[in-house]
């Protein structure tokens, strides 16, 4: 892509984005543009990366305005810091290079007008090569497939209760409770079966949730699912009822969400006690679940998810081998113990908590880890994830894309935060359609 074609894309996205977790502040008078002097933002090991930086205010080039840079590994401190002076709304940085597989992440600010405004750019060397630090356990597969049997013991109940506010025209919906465990927990998920759906004629796509405590957002978001013949699920995994008051999710999340006492953390020191056993678990159980409906067409399973969602993707299709296809964006819960090796970890950023490096929690990481389900996968694969993610960092996404010895596919976005766009998660359907047997 040309450059003038490359910034002219990048202002077009920056009017068509919301105001969530994405790389410009929305209805921000400033616009950062920032052009790595490789087309892909990706250099080799011991190659020297620049970039181009240009910042507009009320799309008028910002002139002789001081522009402080700090430069570093991702999710690193910096090692190198430094300033330079905006002409006419342009300057060059140089980051510099990296002797092993990795990014760096070039961290931009500019005082305009009294005001502070900061932007960041990472750009990879080699990261097709990155390999995670996390190691599988010897008895890995042991532990599962024990875990698994004992799964097979719990009877399958659930309910279903029409939801006629998320029925269209085209599908009907159900809100389902599903017991997971022998003790009786459960989850619930909004099932989208197409309406007048013959016997054995849909596939399934099996979705689960981002990270935190709350309600199943927009439950007809993705309704082109259910509208183009599939059968969809989408769930959540702490056995709330989605149809709870936000004030009431909010009290539970405020609850047992922190930083320091949240779900993901509550039993790590053991691995089979902590909390994700039975959300993995879960996701088996949603498939055999899925798999008793009559309108299921008895081959195709697929997941999809985002984040927290796209590590629950990749675990169900490594542990479960009736998934058929699995689509994953920027996965969390991978390569968690990286920030050992002084480079990023995977969501949640444990070792930014006290108290988490311990052999303890290590070795639980490890069991949960999405690198070492990735490893197990046997389907195709699509994965998609942004290079300036601090939420997911592109380390991560590396570190499992590369793992996976299945067919797989990937959708790189550079420029994208912690988001994909709607024409993205659009052609996620799209890839499905695609491999269907």
């Amino acid at each position: 892509m040309k450059l003038r074609e490359f910034i002219l894309t990048l202002v077009a996205l920056v009017g068509m984005m919301p105001c969530v977790a994405e790389n410009y502040p929305y209805r921000s008078d400033v616009l950062w543009v920032t052009v790595p002097d490789h087309a892909d933002w990706l250099y080799k090991t011991g190659e020297n990366a620049t970039v181009d930086v240009q910042l507009f205010k009320y799309g008028v080039p910002v002139d002789n305005v001081t522009l402080d840079y700090a430069i570093g590994g991702d999710m690193m401190p910096a090692d190198t810091k430094g300033s330079t002076t905006l002409k006419n709304g342009k300057a060059k940085v140089s980051l510099g290079t990296m002797k092993t597989p990795g990014f760096r992440d070039c961290v931009l600010t500019a005082d305009v007008d009294g005001v502070k405004y900061t932007h960041h750019v990472k750009v990879g060397f080699s990261p097709e090569k990155i390999e995670p630090y996390t190691n599988m356990p010897a008895d890995f597969d042991q532990f599962w497939s024990k875990n698994l049997e004992e799964l097979k013991k719990v009877p399958l109940k659930y309910t279903m209760t029409p939801s006629p506010q998320y029925t269209t025209d085209k599908m009907d919906c159900w809100l389902v409770n599903l017991t997971t465990t022998s003790q009786g927990q459960s989850i619930y998920g909004y099932l989208f079966i197409p309406k007048d759906a013959k016997p054995g004629s849909c596939p399934i796509v099996l979705c689960p949730p981002g990270a935190g405590i709350k309600t199943i957002k927009e439950p007809l978001r993705h309704r082109y699912y259910g509208e183009n013949g599939c059968i969809r699920f989408e769930l959540e995994i702490h056995g709330l009822n989605p149809e709870m008051t936000d004030e009431q999710f909010k009290e539970i999340s405020k609850a047992f969400s922190g930083r320091e006492n949240g779900y993901l953390q509550n039993g790590l020191d053991n691995k089979d006690n902590y909390y994700m056993k039975r959300v993995y678990l879960g996701l088996v159980r949603a498939i055999d679940f899925l798999t008793t409906l009559p309108e299921w067409d008895g081959k195709n399973i697929a997941m999809q998810g985002g984040s927290q969602g796209g590590a629950l993707a990749i675990v169900a299709a490594g542990l479960d081998p009736r998934v058929t296809a699995c689509v994953a964006n920027h996965p969390a819960l991978s390569d968690m113990a990286g920030y050992k090796a002084n480079r990023a970890g995977g969501y949640p950023h444990f070792f930014r908590m006290d108290g988490m490096d311990t052999p303890e929690k290590l070795n639980t990481m490890a069991y949960y880890d999405v690198v070492n389900f990735a490893r197990k996968v046997k389907c195709p694969v699509y994965m998609t994830w942004g290079y300036n993610d601090n939420t997911c960092p592109p380390t991560t996404s590396y570190a499992v894309y590369n793992v996976i010895t299945a067919p797989k596919e990937a959708l790189i976005t550079p420029i994208n935060e912690h988001w994909t766009s709607e024409a993205t998660e659009r052609g996620h359907l799209t890839w499905i359609q695609n491999h269907l047997k």
